[in-house]
This record gives structure tokens, sequence and C-alpha cells, in this order.
């Protein structure tokens, strides 16, 4: 498992965490497009990819009531937003004081 800073993977270490979790997959292009986002205003955020990973295939769908949408961004709140716009994500770390 990774955090991402600025673009940069980090591996995370035992006692690291991460305010933000990603569920995402290589083939998405909405998953690139709000990672890019993240990079660009300096969020760190861990990812967990679900290509290949039935147990993050299965929280995908528990989250999303059986659909497999992604990315699902869960946030350190308990909230999370599936398939956000970029607008819809910087409002909503924008809301949890992250940016």
């Amino acid at each position: 498992t990774y955090l991402r800073s600025r673009g940069i993977p980090i591996p995370m270490t035992s006692g690291m965490t991460s305010k933000i979790v990603m569920y995402s997959g290589d083939h998405c292009g909405d998953c690139r497009r709000s990672k890019r986002l993240l990079d660009s205003l300096g969020v760190a955020y861990e990812v967990i990819e679900v290509d290949g990973n039935p147990q993050a295939l299965a929280k995908v769908m528990e989250i999303n009531n059986g659909f497999r949408s992604i990315p699902v961004i869960l946030f350190g709140d308990g909230t999370h937003l599936t398939e956000p716009s970029d607008n819809a994500l910087e409002t909503k770390l924008k809301e949890l004081s992250i940016i």
C-alpha cells in the first residue's frame, strides 16, 4: 500500500495513516483524473487498486450498493465520494480543511 504526495508514491510504514483512501483501477479515466487533482493540490492519499483484488472490489461494491463504480474516495470523517467531479472533490477537501 502506498501514500501518494505530489505524484510520488511513498511506501506506507507501520503507524502511518492517511486521511484519504482511493479505490482505483488502472483502466479508469476518472481515477486518473482524481489522482491528478489530488497530486496537483499536494494532498497525500492511499491508493487501493481493485484490479486483481477481490477484497477491494467487494469493498467498492459494498460502499456503492452493489455497483463497481470507481474511484471511490474515502475521507477521515467517514464520508465518501464515488466518481466525483474535480469541483466536487475540491469542495470536499475544502470542507475538511485539507486544502
